[in-house]
């Protein structure tokens, strides 16, 4: 096997050998947590741009399999594990992990430390990194090329992953609702979710006018995750207030949720080195309970925790928060038909602590449509 670097903008380097495509890749160095689950983070198009550092040294032993992809391609910018597995065991496989990865020309990297990259970024947080496999060049020139990489901070990103056109998910049953899903990189699971529960999604393009959205007559908006800057995202914004202004049922998850969290007034912030993994504890205010939770994210809305807030629409509050840092994870209005969460519902990390989110989706609906 070839050599292969993995070089961080800091200057720190970790050698190990070549795994799936060869060549170079950038993006910013981010950490998964989850021990499994490769293939739906693989397929997740919130992680565009992003090189992925499993912190679970075997991956790869489940294989791949069409059923269990999130989109219809891989979208991480490169993937860096410790030990991948040299066989592919599980009766759902139609393709190995890494054939998956040179076939769709992912650079990766194997035999790293990725426990000590990981611990580096929780120390010096998320930053630019770069994968060379195979290649003939210095250090000196490898970090060169890692500064001139864009940061995340400022990146407008969900043009390169929202659907150019509408797609309609037919509800499963008798159809009870219709919701337009705002496209910012929503995973497939999402509309499923909702389909399974007697609505009809519109998955939309993430440019979207008002007027596009009202004309598929919704009983409410979903707006999905997604990859970027939130501040970057002005026109949904604009696009947001216009719903909320109208009192449109509203639901918003990961990216969604920074964003109604930016219409509602509130500044969003860049982590440290983000929440991503499938192992985060979240507490619903409300209720008290404690639900374990899937993220996959680098940017939080600062809102006030320790009280009601006032908004243009009315009055609003923190209805969750992270266990480990105190992070924002739900936000609701207390006047209008709108609510988020900062993590992925349709995702089995508890393995269905936040399921019951979609219902309350479903309920507002059904308050607005009988009210």
């Amino acid at each position: 096997m070839a050599s292969a670097f993995l070089v961080l903008d800091d200057g720190r380097i970790f050698e190990g050998t070549s795994w799936a495509a060869t060549g170079k890749t950038f993006g910013e160095a981010v950490f998964q947590t989850g021990m499994t689950g490769y293939q739906e983070t693989l397929t997740d198009p919130s992680y565009h741009k992003q090189v992925v550092i499993m912190t679970a040294p075997h991956i790869g032993n489940t294989g791949v399999n069409d059923a269990d992809n999130e989109s219809a391609q891989i979208w991480v910018a490169g993937f860096v594990v410790r030990n991948p597995s040299s066989v592919t065991s599980n009766w759902r496989a139609q393709n190995d992990l890494e054939a998956e990865l040179i076939a769709q020309g992912i650079v990766g990297i194997q035999g790293v430390d990725t426990r000590a990259i990981t611990r580096h970024l929780r120390d010096r947080g998320s930053m630019r990194v770069g994968i060379f496999s195979g290649l003939e060049l210095s250090r000196e020139e490898m970090v060169v090329e890692v500064r001139k990489v864009e940061a995340m901070t400022g990146a407008y990103l969900v043009r390169d992953v929202s659907t150019p056109h509408v797609v309609v998910i037919p509800a499963v049953g008798k159809k009870k609702f219709t919701v337009a899903a705002l496209d910012l990189g929503i995973k497939g699971a999402t509309p499923r979710a909702l389909a399974e529960r007697g609505v009809e999604v519109h998955v939309m393009p993430f440019d979207s006018s008002v007027e596009d959205i009202m004309a598929v007559k919704p009983d409410g908006v979903f707006l999905s995750n997604g990859p970027g800057d939130p501040s970057s995202m002005t026109e949904v914004i604009d696009v947001v207030r216009e719903l909320l202004l109208a009192e449109v049922p509203l639901f918003g998850i990961c990216f969604g949720h920074q964003i109604l969290g930016r219409a509602l007034g509130f500044e969003t912030y860049k982590l440290q080195f983000g929440h991503r993994g499938i192992n985060q504890p979240v507490m619903d205010k409300n209720t008290g309970k404690v639900e374990i939770t899937a993220h996959n994210h680098g940017f939080a809305v600062k809102a006030p925790t320790d009280a009601e807030f006032s908004t243009v629409f009315g009055r609003g509050e923190v209805t969750h928060v992270c266990l480990n840092d105190g992070v924002v994870e739900g936000l609701q209005l207390l006047d209008r038909p709108a609510f988020s969460v900062q993590y992925h519902p349709e995702a089995a990390a508890g393995p269905h602590d936040a399921s019951y989110l979609f219902d309350r989706f479903i309920d507002l609906m059904s308050k607005k449509v009988h009210a």
